[in-house]
């Protein structure tokens, strides 16, 4: 295919910008939705469809894909360019809405979400990769802002339109709204992208390394899905696909080594800032995504809120965290050890978590939004300080692939979050723990609640510790109207 020469592109007016970030923020705004939007809808779609066993499978097919297909995007789009591959992932991902909207069992629902979730996770990583060519490191913090709070309506907003649609409309619904925003986006970002020069020309992609990855990825999160639910942690399944999984996963690496151009460079791997980034992102992520699955059922079993309610309360958390993640923006370009932001909202959010487990039996609805705003703000601060480290920390040649790296740990952390605190649950008693979509009467104790919590803080202080390990390498570019550098 005909390739464009960087030096060739004309380049991009500050409107052409804004509508590529308005594109693929949309884009990114619709997969980020479809993680979260079907959970309140699940036990209508069960009666209707029938075969209600495989309903976690509508979740955890979405999940599988996505994650799995992350860092294969960043590589791809780093070859091809990123507008044919935005628009790969786009058109998959409205295949998988068509497929799950129009599906007339639960099986061709599964499959839906799963060829949804193989768009889905290309989306995720394009969408900070394109905005990572728009702009230097310096300035690229300031949009931090947008991701985090991209990720935070959906994580809110999700379950309130899932359940709207599913009780006063059609589930149908849900998949089939992403048919015309999915077009809109695309028409966007149409123009503007093809000024976009490709990064790496003359490049293969590694056809092997990539399908190792997914299926290690993919067996992965099927044993985290089973566990403690399907089947017991100890049971032979969840064992056997685990070690599966081990024999991909050193198949891959394997691979990796020997291969004459890897998936992901080795490089990009062992880059320290890279490797430190990726695992406290990937820790954070655990930490703050399984506190959103079950803090709505805390807030329904403990405190006695309706899942409306619920959905409502967790405004707190939406709140937080973009505010976190914008105050966070705008401080980077200001301070010289910028890593410290992250440190301090880290620290922040760990204290209020303990905190909110040494109340949560007694604590008012206004104490809990108060400590869930906080540790919001805490953990908001290091998606921006993270993100711009990576990005910052590699060549243009290989930013597609750090990105994809960056959110595949994302996505692994969050799968591995719920699975872990969803152990916790089930340990102490707490029913549907694997779930977290509904909650069959008030639970007794408070005590899988405070066990949560604090799992979730100690996995904090993991995040922390690697931040803190993470060398600072000073950001590239400059701003418009610099402010004084602030050395510490």
């Amino acid at each position: 295919m005909d390739q464009v020469v960087s030096k060739e592109a004309p380049p991009l007016t500050e409107s052409e910008k804004n509508a590529i970030i308005g594109g693929v923020l949309l884009s990114m705004l619709l997969a980020a939705l479809d993680q979260t939007i079907v959970a309140p809808a699940m036990p209508t779609i069960g009666r209707s469809l029938g075969h209600a066993e495989y309903l976690p499978w509508i979740v955890t097919g979405y999940l599988l894909t996505a994650t799995a297909v992350a860092p294969l995007y960043g590589k791809i789009s780093d070859v091809y360019g990123r507008r044919p591959t935005v628009y790969a992932a786009i058109l998959i991902f409205l295949a998988g809405s068509l497929v799950s909207a129009m599906a007339p069992n639960m099986f061709v629902l599964v499959l839906g979400r799963a060829i949804q979730g193989a768009g889905g996770g290309g989306l995720f990583a394009l969408t900070q990769t394109v905005v990572g060519d728009l702009v230097p490191p310096r300035e690229r913090a300031r949009y931090a802002a947008w991701f985090s709070g991209t990720w935070a309506v959906a994580s809110v907003a999700g379950p309130l339109l899932g359940g709207t649609f599913a009780e006063h409309l059609h589930w149908s619904l849900i998949f089939w709204i992403n048919i015309p925003l999915g077009f809109v986006a695309m028409a966007i970002i149409n123009k503007p992208l093809k000024k976009l020069p490709i990064a790496a020309k003359n490049h293969s992609i590694d056809g092997l390394g990539a399908l190792l990855l997914i299926v290690a990825t993919a067996l992965l999160l099927l044993a985290l899905n089973w566990g403690g639910s399907a089947y017991p942690w100890v049971s032979p399944e969840v064992i056997g696909v685990l070690a599966l999984s081990a024999l991909f996963w050193g198949a891959f690496a394997l691979r990796l080594m020997r291969a004459a151009e890897p998936l992901i460079s080795l490089e990009v791997l062992g880059n320290p800032i890279v490797l430190a980034g990726t695992l406290s992102m990937f820790l954070l992520q655990a930490s703050s995504v399984g506190l959103a699955v079950y803090l709505p059922v805390y807030l329904q079993s403990i405190l006695g809120l309706t899942a409306s309610e619920s959905g409502i309360a967790m405004l707190g958390l939406l709140l937080g965290t973009v505010g976190g993640a914008a105050s966070s923006g705008r401080l980077i370009p200001r301070f010289t050890h910028y890593k410290r932001i992250a440190m301090v909202g880290v620290i922040f959010a760990i204290l209020c978590l303990g905190l909110l487990a040494f109340v949560a039996g007694h604590a008012s609805l206004l104490v809990v939004e108060i400590l869930t705003v906080c540790i919001g703000l805490g953990t908001g601060t290091t998606f921006p300080v993270t993100t711009v480290s990576v990005q910052n920390a590699v060549d243009r040649m290989h930013l597609g692939v750090a990105t994809g790296v960056l959110t595949f740990l994302r996505s692994l952390g969050s799968a591995l979050g719920v699975a872990m605190l969803g152990a916790v649950a089930l340990g102490f008693g707490l029913p549907l723990a694997g779930e977290g979509v509904q909650v069959a009467g008030h639970v007794a104790s408070v005590l899988p609640f405070e066990m949560i919590f604090l799992v979730a803080a100690a996995t904090l202080v993991l995040g922390l510790i690697t931040l803190t390990l993470m060398p600072e390498k000073e950001l590239r570019g400059h701003m418009d109207n610099p402010a004084p550098i602030l050395a510490e």
